[in-house]
């Protein structure tokens, strides 16, 4: 188990802050008797949460050439048709994850291909389960197009806690399947628009396995 760069950071104010608490409990709150063993559990709890929002875990993607994996660890939220505005204008399948603090907040590429569409939008920061934060939260949507089967989108989605969409899509960047697109600091909601012909392989209330758990396969 690895620490993620995106969270270099943040471990370092949790450092300092755990230094200042610990600095703290020894040197004012020494003669209060509940109070240094509290100060000293808080310090710890910080670092404890950081180290597990920001864990990378070493893990063999699954390689696919017929189909797409998770692109994030986390629970089926949303299997339906609906009508993409954004970028295909027709119907789509939308599969869409929602990640908890808990897990892992890395962001997988699901096929391989080209970017040719990646797009930054403002928006709320309404609760990641809620249907209207795939159209009306902030997000980062990319597009990305494999030679065989065509194009996908994927949509990173902040939430009401998740406020900060880290994304590594570059227009005409040639991506490989499980390669790491990108994070979303503290979790919140991955969107997947795909085919309608696309075999799901998944079902609601399902957990994900980001690199690893298969979402669909392409109809031969």
């Amino acid at each position: 188990m690895k620490f993620h760069k995106e969270g270099y950071p943040s471990l370092a104010l949790a450092v300092l802050i755990s230094l200042l608490l610990i600095s703290l409990a020894y040197f004012v709150l020494d003669g209060i008797l509940i109070a240094k063993p509290i100060t000293i559990f808080i310090s710890a709890f910080i670092l404890i949460v950081i180290l597990q929002f920001f864990r990378k875990p070493n893990r063999r993607m699954v390689q696919m050439a017929d189909g797409i994996i998770a692109p994030a660890d986390g629970k089926v939220v949303v299997i339906e048709e609906v009508h993409d505005d954004e970028y295909f204008k027709s119907k789509v399948r939308q599969i869409s994850i929602f990640m908890s603090p808990i897990n892992v907040h890395i962001n997988w590429y699901p096929i391989s291909g080209e970017i040719v569409y990646s797009q930054y939008h403002k928006g709320k920061f309404l609760v990641a389960w809620d249907p209207k934060s795939s159209t009306d939260n902030e997000r980062h949507s990319i597009v990305i197009k494999n030679p065989i089967h065509g194009e996908i989108l994927v949509k990173q989605i902040a939430g009401a806690v998740a406020r900060r969409i880290v994304n590594y899509a570059e227009l005409g960047e040639q991506v490989g399947q499980g390669e790491e697109l990108g994070f979303i600091k503290f979790g919140s909601r991955v969107d997947l628009l795909v085919p309608l012909d696309m075999d799901i392989n998944v079902v609601l209330e399902q957990v994900s396995s980001g690199g690893q758990s298969v979402i669909g396969t392409y109809l031969k």
